[in-house]
């Protein structure tokens, strides 16, 4: 049987956040506007305010049952993961479950990383064929594990255009099945994160396609498509990591 996937959304790190919205502002534990974004800063740590967003996660998180099945933690290997996964996972890493740092999970574009780490080529590579693939060989690597539930931490370019069509706030986390073998591999939300739009509810509802307006900013989808109808607040929302340009 195909394990349970539960996807979290790395907590609040220092490239979400420029001068507009000091680290001190309360504002930030709810919303970021796409004002607030600096994404010159690379592999940046979690924030003040992702580090309290990561015991909010550690708690929902602990009182979940299908969490306490947890086999596997699969983290992209950025600092903001890999800080959210040792925070917001802590009892499970301290339970002994294994850490495995997947590049595959990183988010769309690898400009702002170290040119060495990874290749931009292949499936690194920034266009749709490219994360389009890496989607396929995750969903696939995902079926094929052994354990009963897997949890990663990603970021919410990847996870929302490619993996899930699903939006995330920071430190927010959804739970899926995968579809039955024999169909096309593909995630299916449980109603508990769908309808509270994310596990702490923070995140907006909907699905999230992939087209051309879901990489660059702002992020804008009209309301039919969304099945519901947006307020101003909801529609500054900060749907995610994504770049500036639309991938080749």
């Amino acid at each position: 049987m195909p394990p349970t996937i539960i996807l979290v959304r790395h907590a609040q790190a220092l490239h979400n956040v420029n001068d507009k919205f000091p680290l001190t502002s309360e504002k930030q534990d709810l919303v970021l506007t796409s004002s607030a974004q600096s994404y010159h800063i690379p592999d940046p740590p979690l924030t003040e305010v992702g580090l309290r967003q990561c015991s909010k996660l550690h708690e929902s998180l602990k009182d979940l049952p299908i969490a306490q099945d947890v086999g596997l933690i699969v983290v992209s290997p950025m600092r903001r993961t890999i800080q959210t996964a040792q925070l917001g996972l802590q009892w499970l890493l301290e339970k002994g479950v294994p850490m495995d740092l997947r590049a595959e999970w990183q988010d769309l574009s690898f400009k702002d990383v170290d040119p060495l780490y990874p290749s931009k080529t292949g499936r690194y590579a920034f266009t749709q064929a490219a994360i389009m693939q890496r989607k396929t060989d995750c969903l696939d690597w995902l079926r094929a594990r052994p354990e009963k539930v897997i949890a990663v931490v990603s970021h919410s370019g990847f996870l929302r255009i490619a993996v899930s069509n699903c939006a995330y706030e920071n430190a927010d986390y959804r739970v899926f099945g995968l579809s039955e073998p024999g169909t096309p591999n593909r995630l299916i939300e449980w109603d508990l994160t769908r309808e509270r739009g994310g596990g702490l509810g923070l995140s907006p509802k909907g699905f999230f396609g992939l087209e051309s307006q879901n990489y660059g900013w702002p992020f804008e989808v009209p309301d039919s498509d969304l099945g519901q109808e947006l307020n101003e607040k909801e529609k500054e929302i900060m749907l995610g990591e994504v770049v500036q340009e639309i991938p080749a």
